[in-house]
């Protein structure tokens, strides 16, 4: 086992780590910009070290300081948490190079799923279900409309490099295939430096699943069900649970085994999340996330598992602690995202948090590094809390979070806390009647 790991990340996921780490009984080691000197992740480390200013692209991104940082501490492996350089293969690989272990994927596999048309290509090798669309990247409008006709209309176009909704745009109609074509190639090469895009099948309301899976290198894989992430803006999650409303048993068991076995056979290792569009009883792979998931405790409440702590172990060569005979559901558990955000524009809202209260009782868990007098950094993402509840059903669930939410104090900034207090009265929420394009309508309907 490591003696020493070094946490390549911030914020809430840094101190999710460390706490891993310590009931391990291993070292820690917190990076951090000259912005995050007072962070909790650096306090609460058992060491930590400066590897930059603000920008991310000179501290948390720049994998120089890192493995630099990994040096001069001596950490053995490093985690990178979720974001930042979690999926970035070259990282990965550089950190082999040097001789330090990873706490991920290989390289490899992070290379394959970050290409999503190399990941869709290899999802249909592998037996998990697609959406219609274009074989590869679409180089003009004159591709684009053959592939359009023959999938048929409403289509989607993606960058294939691309996250976070940039470079994804509809098109219901050839005329407006050729504007939306153009825009999603000027986005993509504006935000990812590849003007490559893709074309899918565009489904009407579809829900967003995911399936947790988990690999120890050697051939062997699980799965840990699903979470449904289906509330959604801007193609960002804000609220997200497990098991989906939506998913029998029989239905978990049947796509979560084919994503098992697909990891199986391609040796994966640690933990990754299969995601899918499903409408109508059919799942259609979108991508895969080869890293851990900002609603992973979802999974963790309705399995009683720790994600970070196997990942740790499968790292360093320990075989997985579960066998998927030993997971069985138990319960409901929802997540929100609480955001430093101000409503109903939803911009970022940094500065100095001058009262913090986490909501405690049964069934409830906070996912945050804010304290007192804390000073919100405007230069990262605007994530500062991640509220999740557990409860022997999905009703009891949902009064457990209205409540929690109730009791949490945020003072001193705006948050997305009202947002969530909303939604909860909501039948249709109350009822987990939804798809991923609920929520944008909702906001528009009640905030114009």
């Amino acid at each position: 086992m490591f003696e020493k790991i070094l946490i390549a990340n911030r914020g809430e996921i840094a101190l999710r780590v460390i706490r891993a780490a310590r009931e391990m009984g291993i070292k820690s080691v917190a990076v951090h910009s000259t912005a995050d000197s007072d962070a909790m992740h650096v306090r609460m480390a058992d060491e930590s070290i400066c590897i930059g200013p603000p920008s991310s692209t000179d501290s948390y991104l720049s994998k120089a300081a890192i493995i630099s940082a990994c040096e001069i501490t001596g950490a053995q492996a490093v985690h990178p948490g979720y974001g930042f350089l979690s999926e970035n293969a070259a990282f990965a690989q550089a950190l082999e190079d040097h001789g330090i272990t990873f706490i991920g994927p290989t390289a490899e596999h992070i290379r394959i799923m970050g290409d999503k048309i190399t990941a869709k290509e290899t999802a249909k090798e592998l037996g998990i279900p697609v959406v219609p669309g274009s074989a590869g990247g679409v180089p003009d409008y004159e591709t684009a409309i053959g592939v359009a006709a023959e999938i048929g209309f409403p289509v989607i176009i993606k960058a294939t490099a691309g996250g976070g909704g940039r470079g994804m745009k509809v098109a219901k109609s050839p005329e407006e295939l050729e504007i939306a074509f153009r825009t999603a190639r000027a986005e993509s090469k504006a935000a990812f430096g590849n003007d490559e895009v893709y074309i899918e099948k565009y489904l009407q309301r579809p829900r967003h699943i995911e399936i947790q899976v988990f690999g120890d290198g050697k051939g062997r894989a699980v799965h840990l069900g699903e979470r449904d992430c289906s509330l959604q803006r801007r193609h960002q999650k804000v609220f997200e649970e497990a098991p989906g409303p939506s998913i029998s048993p029989e239905l978990r068991d049947k796509i979560g085994m084919i994503c098992a076995n697909a990891m199986a056979k391609i040796n994966y290792i640690g933990a990754g999340t299969v995601e899918f569009l499903y409408e109508d009883g059919e799942f259609y792979f979108i991508e895969m996330n080869t890293r851990l998931q900002v609603e992973h405790p979802v999974t963790e409440f309705i399995f009683g598992v720790d994600l970070v702590r196997e990942q740790i172990r499968v790292a360093a060569g320990l075989p997985m602690s579960f066998e998927q005979k030993d997971l069985k559901v138990n319960g409901h558990s929802i997540e929100v995202r609480i955001n430093a955000e101000k409503l109903p524009n939803f911009a970022p809202c940094p500065g100095k948090v001058t009262q913090y209260h986490a909501p405690g009782g049964l069934g409830v868990r906070m996912d945050s590094a804010l304290y007192d007098g804390y000073r919100i950094p405007p230069y990262y993402d605007s994530l500062i809390g991640k509220l999740i509840v557990h409860g022997r059903d999905r009703p009891e669930a949902l009064a457990r979070l209205n409540r929690a939410l109730g009791e949490l104090i945020v003072d001193g900034v705006d948050t997305t806390v009202p947002l969530f207090r909303a939604l909860l009265a909501e039948p249709d929420v109350q009822s987990g009647n939804y798809s991923i394009h609920w929520l944008e309508k909702w906001l528009d309907a009640t905030f114009g």
